[in-house]
């Protein structure tokens, strides 16, 4: 299988005679994966509380709606594309090359935390990368279901209530003006002191600061210009890879915490628009 990328890149997928799929073709598959494992997560709603709690780590839990979530998303998409590799992030192995021809990179249920108190934001987020490369991306808030996605070349797109449209990065170029997303480092809580000396600096400078707890609708916030910009220190390839590629094609810039192009990996990530990414990351780096 090999992509072809851009604008005008024929729509064909996998079991064509080509053997060649574009991006965009890709977003079918992912969107009704993305959908099933929302209906799978809506079933177990009322029955929360009897759920019970597993520690991946301090303040880091996992449920069977995690895990049955995924495995519904794993059926749906390598039904579709066998030769995929999968990468999700209830059964991670290191070992998976996300330099394959094409990778699904999958948060079954991106929020657990909020899911498991009943907090009503949390959401499904799927990635296809290219040699490691982010080409499309999926994210469904669960409760409201609201749908954001993109594939290279093809722009940025929200969706909910059968209403769709083109979504950019706000143009907001004061800090004075911007709400700016972020997240703690609650796996990295030795990062405290460094990340509380940058939520001061930007306290100090901009309009507010907000924390919804799941970073893949953090980054659809941003490409859709709810949040000016975005930081967080540390998160892990299954929070970012969807909210990459969707940035990228509402026209906003993500890049790593030195401001390199981010891979998809355990890192941390700063984006918004061009004048507010660049607002920021002058910020971090003088706090």
């Amino acid at each position: 299988m090999s992509f072809a990328q851009g604008r005008n890149a024929p729509e064909e997928h996998q079991g064509d005679s080509s053997g060649t799929v574009a991006p965009t073709a890709l977003l079918p598959h992912m969107r009704d994966a993305a959908e099933r494992a929302a209906e799978f997560i809506r079933r177990h709603v009322t029955g929360v509380g009897e759920l019970t709690w597993e520690h991946k780590g301090p303040a880091d839990f996992v449920s069977l709606v995690d895990r049955g979530a995924e495995e519904t998303i794993r059926e749906r998409l390598l039904g579709a594309f066998p030769n995929a590799v999968f990468l999700g992030e209830e059964t991670y192995d290191p070992a998976a090359s996300l330099g394959a021809d094409l990778a699904f990179v999958v948060d079954p249920l991106d929020g657990t935390t909020n899911f498991l108190h009943g907090f009503p934001w949390y959401a499904v987020s799927i990635a296809a990368t290219h040699a490691g490369e982010p080409v499309a991306g999926v994210v469904l808030n669960v409760p409201t279901g609201e749908e954001f996605s993109a594939a290279a070349g093809g722009g940025a797109w929200r969706e909910v209530d059968g209403r769709r449209e083109h979504i950019r990065v706000s143009a907001n170029d004061a800090p004075a003006r911007a709400l700016v997303g972020t997240g703690f480092p609650f796996k990295g809580i030795d990062r405290i002191d460094e990340y509380l000396r940058q939520f001061a600096a930007i306290t100090r400078q901009a309009a507010g600061i907000r924390r919804p707890g799941a970073a893949a609708l953090d980054l659809c916030d941003v490409a859709c210009g709810r949040f000016d910009a975005f930081w967080e220190l540390t998160l892990a390839p299954w929070d970012i890879a969807a909210g990459i590629v969707i940035i990228r094609e509402a026209g906003g810039i993500v890049t790593d915490l030195a401001g390199a192009p981010p891979r998809v990996a355990h890192t941390g990530l700063v984006a918004g628009g061009p004048a507010m990414h660049a607002w920021l990351m002058d910020t971090l780096r003088n706090a």
